[in-house]
């Protein structure tokens, strides 16, 4: 009586056991569809899915157009949507020296270390065109990029472009700079020349190691 109760009793847990395997997937073998691979599960055909109209991914909602794509009502900005600081223009040195001047060079002049080497030689930034260009049209063409430049957009944050901008402008003006732009203070020292004998005090400090 006791075996009978055994033998059915193993057969009820091989039984159980029979459906529990039968009915697991494993991991490995569950439907992942690999991106941009057919699919015949949706009506088009297509495993990866489009974007749900209007969704935003978080922190891109960039509500201010100005900012975000230099534009505003499909016009290029005149003026920067950021405020200009020193901060921002040593920011945008730093930003220039590294993305920028291997093919503009550090003065803007089209003449980098890669145009040295046989890369076609990019416009000055220092032509009537491009000072007279826009702020917005500049951070565009850094964004999109232009002709044989790339864009440029995935790799500089927005701030950063901003920045780039706000330096090139300060770049033009020190390479075309005139005697009015010096503010009126030091115009007067400029106008007036070294004091007599500080040449003279200048050249003695030096000889004699006085490097105050």
């Amino acid at each position: 009586m006791k075996s009978t109760s055994d033998a059915r009793a193993r057969v009820a847990v091989l039984a159980i056991l029979t459906l529990v395997v039968g009915c697991r997937q494993r991991m490995a073998d569950q439907p992942a569809p690999r991106p941009l691979t057919p699919s015949q599960f949706f009506a088009d055909g297509q495993a990866s899915r489009p974007l749900v109209e209007g969704a935003v991914a978080r922190g891109d909602l960039n509500e201010d157009e100005a900012l975000y794509s230099g534009k505003a009502g499909g016009q290029f900005v005149e003026e920067f949507p950021i405020a200009v600081n020193r901060a921002m223009l040593d920011r945008g040195r730093e930003r220039f020296d590294i993305y920028c001047s291997p093919c503009h060079d550090k003065v803007g002049e089209g003449k980098g270390v890669v145009v040295q080497r046989g890369f076609p030689q990019p416009p000055s930034f220092h032509t009537q065109r491009l000072r007279d260009a826009r702020p917005g049209y500049v951070y565009d063409v850094i964004s999109k990029g232009f002709g044989r430049m790339p864009a440029y957009g995935p790799q500089i944050p927005v701030a950063d472009r901003w920045a780039i901008v706000s330096y090139l402008r300060a770049l033009q003006r020190s390479q075309n700079a005139t005697l009015d732009d010096v503010p009126a203070a030091e115009k007067t020292a400029l106008l007036e020349g070294p004091k007599p004998g500080a040449v003279e005090e200048a050249g003695h400090g030096a000889a004699h190691g006085d490097h105050r």
